[in-house]
């Protein structure tokens, strides 16, 4: 069996390794990933490994190396569960490897949790493998790509209207280009009634990229902030850039009601001690947003509103969005790395076929 480690402090530095596959124990399955997607999310994952547990999900045994955490489908190959049989395929958070060996416990909802002990803990959210059937390969290729990227904007979405946007006339968007940012930037543009405008800010090279989504008021680049208009407003981190957070925060001043950090795909320049002018910037974590949604309307309907909203941007991208698979977890180092040092082009997904 095949795994990507990553160097915990250095996450450009990746390593392909083999293992022997471990023996299955009581009440165990063992799953064989068919594809999984690679996008900036999983660079997150890797610069917030600690700060948020993501290396905590699937442990080497080995000091300073991680495995990355991915979406993807995979096959039950063998089975000592009585809730999993062989040959049901599931979507769900899998590490950056061939197979993963769980502990399925049926969740009362269709689905399975992994129960094993070292994730009892950890966000619930990820812990969940849905049954998905054997379709197209393209629709495995499309739900690992889009549906944790526009989830996490649907959330934003709603967390920003359940917040009445902290009476913001503007919603700045940093990162504009990334799966992540341009769903939310769809999403802002939809409401008939909005009173917002939507700034959606991005490196020259991927203006014209976010400029022809049509879902921006105004589209403007890291060393265009200064032209920001003074009225109240609220900027969304997709990027970490420290030195770019600063701008924002003080170009606008008071007038910034609140700053909310999302992703960190330009981790390189992310610092978290830094300082920034006025509101202290916050962490948007998705699953609590999910968690608040369920207290309230009950179990469920958040999550029928996630999927109908990704489903909706996902039956249009095709004007946005290639779709590139590459074949064997080799090419994984290479798509990985790219995306890390921000070479990726913002118009391509890529998926890795097993």
């Amino acid at each position: 069996m095949q795994r990507l480690l990553t160097d915990h402090k250095t996450i450009t530095t990746t390593r392909l390794e083999d293992v022997p596959p471990t023996a299955l124990g009581a009440g165990q399955a063992r799953l064989k990933l068919d594809s999984f997607a690679l996008t900036a999310n999983n660079v997150t994952y890797a610069a917030s490994g600690f700060a948020i547990g993501y290396w905590h999900f699937f442990p080497t045994g080995i000091e300073g190396q991680g495995l990355v955490p991915v979406w993807g489908t995979a096959e039950v190959v063998e089975s000592d569960s009585t809730e999993l049989a062989v040959g049901t395929r599931l979507y769900g958070f899998y590490p950056l490897a061939e197979e993963l060996v769980i502990t399925p416990q049926a969740d009362g909802h269709g689905g399975f949790v992994d129960a094993a002990a070292h994730r009892a803990e950890l966000p619930a959210v990820y812990n969940r493998y849905t049954p998905v059937r054997s379709g197209s390969a393209a629709d495995d290729h499309m739900r690992a790509l889009l549906q944790p990227l526009l989830a996490t904007s649907y959330l934003l979405f709603d967390w920003l209207m359940d917040n009445d946007s902290f009476g913001a006339k503007q919603i700045i968007i940093g990162s504009a280009s990334c799966k992540t940012g341009l769903g939310l930037c769809k999403y802002l543009s939809e409401p008939e009634a909005r009173d917002y405008k939507i700034i959606g800010l991005t490196s020259a090279r991927n203006r014209s990229f976010v400029e022809g989504l049509g879902a921006c008021d105004q589209v403007l680049t890291y060393d265009e902030i200064a032209q920001l208009p003074q009225v109240p407003s609220v900027y969304v981190d997709m990027s970490g850039n420290a030195q770019v957070k600063v701008q924002v925060h003080s170009t606008l001043g008071a007038q910034l009601k609140h700053s909310s950090a999302v992703g960190i795909s330009h981790w390189d320049q992310f610092q978290p001690q830094n300082k920034v002018e006025g509101v202290k910037p916050q962490f948007f974590f998705a699953p609590a947003q999910i968690a608040k949604r369920r207290e309230e309307w009950g179990v469920g309907v958040i999550e029928k509103q996630i999927t109908y909203a990704w489903k909706r941007l996902a039956a249009d991208a095709g004007g946005w969005l290639d779709v590139k698979v590459h074949s064997g977890i080799s090419e994984a180092a290479g798509v990985y790395g790219a995306l890390a040092d921000g070479t990726a082009n913002p118009r391509e997904g890529h998926i890795i076929q097993l």
